[in-house]
């Protein structure tokens, strides 16, 4: 029996929960280890994240996230958009150490369309659901006049970078990993550009 098609829309308020897990799966647990420094007493790490996830504004927001649901199931995300150009890095030392190797590479990709979140389920990968969700970008950034579109990720994270080259993006620069309580992966953090 053929598996169902994957049907992709916008993501809702009720999504949460899932984007939180997600955005987890695609930040190499980054995301849950700066929750578990926002949280409240009592409060775990990933109800910060679905809370910010259920935000009517901000980055991590549902109203940025698209998501792909099989049989009424979130099997996969997307957050997506443009970077600024000039990107301003602002004050760097004022960021929390670990994230600022992803800004300082995100400085190298102004006004490229941004990929800052592609995951799938473990359950769900090797069904081409991620390359469909890249595609979508790819498409959303021609739409938007942006020239490339770009990625971060784990150089150790071997099935998106394989993922990702496979779709025509190449690396562009690297900078080390700051490893934190959780860090799936090592090494390098990867910057990887196509132009669209």
């Amino acid at each position: 029996m053929p598996k169902p098609e994957p049907t992709v829309r916008p993501a809702r308020k009720a999504d949460a929960a899932a984007l939180a897990i997600l955005v987890d799966i695609a930040g190499e647990g980054m995301p849950s280890y700066m929750w578990s420094r926002m949280r409240e007493p009592g409060q775990s790490a990933f109800e910060v994240g679905r809370a910010r996830a259920a935000r009517d504004e901000g980055g991590f927001s549902y109203r940025n996230a698209t998501v792909a649901e099989i049989d009424g199931e979130v099997v996969a995300c997307l957050v997506d958009y443009r970077l600024d150009d000039p990107y301003d890095a602002g004050d760097l030392n004022a960021l929390p150490e670990v994230v600022r190797p992803l800004v300082i590479l995100e400085c190298k990709a102004p006004g490229s369309w941004y990929v800052n979140v592609l995951a799938t389920f473990p359950e769900f990968r090797g069904q081409g659901i991620g390359a469909r969700l890249l595609a979508l970008a790819e498409e959303r950034g021609r739409k938007h006049m942006a020239a490339t579109a770009s990625m971060i990720v784990a150089s150790e994270n071997t099935g998106a970078v394989r993922l990702y080259a496979r779709s025509g993006y190449k690396e562009v620069a690297r900078a080390p990993v700051v490893e934190y309580p959780g860090c799936a992966h090592g090494g390098d953090w990867v910057l990887m550009v196509k132009p669209i």
